[in-house]
């Protein structure tokens, strides 16, 4: 079988300004379904719908939006938005040094500094960072070129001063490593994500990345501190969170369609993963959308 080859996504600013901006109507997100990633500081503000998210080894659901900061050379995916009134999406691509090597040292760039540095783990913003500099984010592209970079380093000092944020990658997984690992994980995470919901053999895995069963699950857990199993229970459930949320199908269907065999495994799983039943978790999700 051919490995999957990974993704080094390359980015051009947009004409006559340092950073990229782009603004998405339909966001079915191809640009973002691939695992990949890029020297540039990534963030993506999503003005409604669900989807999936996956950042390094952190793999979840979001609904009613999403507005998240994805640091440099973070690998990731997912993003996408189904059955929904409103799919808008704004990503920002700023290279960690786009106003010159030294910009973040200046003691007014304290606080966009700190945001930086989290973000190398990926950064959830809460509701009041999407409510109040949503709407900000998303008129970026409409003004000036330089009341567009003031506005944007604004955003940035607010993000870190709402302190309403979560780490996602809570693991510190990075792509900070060399090369080899790097086309590693990549490989290794675009089959999950691509086979999910069939049965995956660990030597079919392990021969992928040309390493013994023994190496691979060693190394592995090393890199993410997940082992390999979990790592695709983990895929699946998040999965299968969406498909509660965005699909009308009973629970047996949603556990074959994420790749589950018995459905008692899947509901065990699930309430491990959620602290709810399948059912609990799809009734408060409706309750708290209507």
């Amino acid at each position: 079988m051919r490995p999957i080859i990974p993704n080094l996504k390359i980015i051009v600013p947009s004409f006559g300004s340092s950073f990229t901006i782009s603004k998405h109507e339909k966001s079915n997100n191809d640009h973002n379904n691939q695992w990949h990633y890029h020297p540039e500081i990534e963030l993506i503000y999503i003005s409604s719908g669900s989807g999936k998210r996956q950042v390094g080894n952190h793999v979840s659901h979001f609904h009613d939006g999403d507005l998240i900061l994805i640091g440099s050379n973070l690998p990731h995916c997912g993003f996408n938005t189904e059955e929904t009134d409103s799919k808008r999406e704004t990503v920002i691509q700023i290279h960690p040094d786009f106003l010159g090597p030294y910009f973040t040292e200046a003691a007014e760039m304290v606080n966009i500094k700190n945001l930086f540095n989290k973000a190398k783990q990926g950064i959830l913003f809460g509701d009041r960072s999407k409510k109040i500099l949503g709407p900000q984010i998303e008129a970026l592209a409409d003004l000036n070129p330089l009341a567009r970079l003031l506005g944007l380093l604004n955003i940035l000092n607010e993000l870190e001063l709402f302190n309403d944020s979560t780490i996602l990658n809570a693991e510190e997984f990075t792509i900070e490593t060399q090369m080899k690992d790097n086309d590693r994980m990549s490989v290794v995470y675009n089959y999950v994500k691509d086979h999910f919901h069939e049965n995956i053999a660990l030597e079919e895995v392990a021969d992928l990345v040309s390493m013994t069963v023994p190496s691979f699950c060693r190394y592995f857990k090393k890199t993410t501190n997940k082992t390999f199993t979990k790592f695709v229970n983990d895929y699946r459930l998040v999965h299968a969170s969406k498909l509660l949320a965005q699909k009308q199908i009973n629970i047996a269907a949603i556990s074959h369609e994420s790749g589950f065999n018995n459905l008692g495994h899947f509901n065990k799983s699930f309430k491990d993963f959620t602290g709810k039943s399948a059912s609990q978790y799809r009734q408060e999700l409706r309750s708290y959308l209507e």
